[in-house]
């Protein structure tokens, strides 16, 4: 296990099991992750801690993720923190339609665990260049 942190993650998702899988991947590459199950508790999270990067689940019953990726762009001091969508939507335009509502980018469900922590990296790596 890497002994530098790599970032905090938060990961806004309603689902447990995806909460836990998603964040013992990231915890074993070096990550830090907070977790949301809802868009009260995302938007709570993104006040009391420093978040690098946010992965965002789409699909959540009480605010979706478009709205939730809108709501927090609006806000200056969390403008510029990458979200990344996380989805099952893979028909033709889904991705688009993650990136209109200010998504930085989109990971389809499921999720390739071999390769998101490089994923994750790139995103973080281009804020912190920009």
């Amino acid at each position: 296990m890497p002994e530098l942190k790599r970032g905090t993650i938060l990961y806004v998702e309603d689902n447990p099991d995806n909460r836990n899988l998603i964040r013992r991947v990231l915890n074993a590459e070096g990550f830090s992750v907070v977790e949301a199950v809802n868009a009260k508790e995302a938007i709570d999270k993104l006040e009391s801690a420093r978040i690098d990067l946010i992965l965002m689940d789409i699909n959540m019953p009480d605010m979706d993720g478009y709205t939730l990726t809108a709501e927090i762009k609006k806000m200056e001091k969390f403008s510029k923190v990458p979200i990344v969508a996380v989805t099952a939507n893979v028909m033709r335009g889904d991705r688009e339609k993650s990136l209109e509502a200010g998504c930085d980018g989109y990971i389809q469900k499921p999720i390739d665990i071999d390769t998101l922590s490089q994923q994750i990296e790139r995103f973080i790596t281009r804020r912190t260049n920009a």
